[in-house]
C-alpha cells in the first residue's frame, strides 16, 4: 500500500503544478490532480516552490487552509468514486453533485463528511465507518 510522507505529498503536487504549467506529459493520477489544482487558483502560489513548501512542513496555521491536504482530499474522493469504495460512495457523491449542480461544491461537502468520519475513528480508536460516511453524504444530498 502506498503511504506517502507529507514531504512526498508536497513534492507530488508541486511537480504536477510545474508539469501542468509547462504542458509536460503526465500520468493519469497527475492529470486528475492537475484538474483539482486548476480549480484552486488560490493555492497556485504555494505550489510554485517545492523547497518553500517543504520548509513549511510542520507549521500549523489554524487561520489558513492547508492546500496540500485540501487537494489530497479532492484526489481521495475522486479515487473513492472511481472504484466505488466504500461501496455506495460513487452514487452518494453523484446525488450530492446533482443536487448542488456542481461537482466541486459537492466535493467540499464530502470533505466535511470524510473529515468527520476520520476524526471519529481516531477519537474512538476504531476503524473508519464507511457506512456512516456514505450516509452523511446521502443526507446532504437529500436536504436543502
Amino acid at each position: 500500500m502506498f503511504n506517502p510522507s507529507q514531504a512526498d505529498v508536497r513534492r507530488f503536487y508541486c511537480s504536477v503544478f510545474a508539469k501542468s504549467r509547462s504542458s509536460e506529459p503526465m500520468e493519469a493520477i497527475e492529470m486528475l490532480a492537475a484538474q483539482w489544482i486548476d480549480e484552486h487558483p488560490e493555492h497556485h502560489a504555494e505550489l510554485t516552490d517545492v523547497e518553500a513548501a517543504l520548509a513549511r512542513l510542520g507549521e500549523a496555521d489554524p487561520g489558513r487552509e492547508n492546500p496540500f491536504l485540501h487537494l489530497s482530499m479532492h484526489l481521495s474522493i475522486s479515487e473513492q468514486c472511481s472504484i466505488d469504495q466504500p461501496p455506495g460512495i460513487r452514487q452518494a457523491v453523484e446525488l450530492l453533485a446533482a443536487r448542488r449542480g456542481d461537482l466541486h461544491a459537492a466535493h467540499h461537502e464530502v470533505m466535511e463528511c470524510l473529515g468527520t468520519m476520520l476524526w471519529e475513528s481516531q477519537r474512538a480508536g476504531r476503524p473508519p465507518d464507511g457506512q456512516a460516511y456514505i450516509e452523511a453524504v446521502r443526507q446532504r444530498a437529500t436536504r436543502d
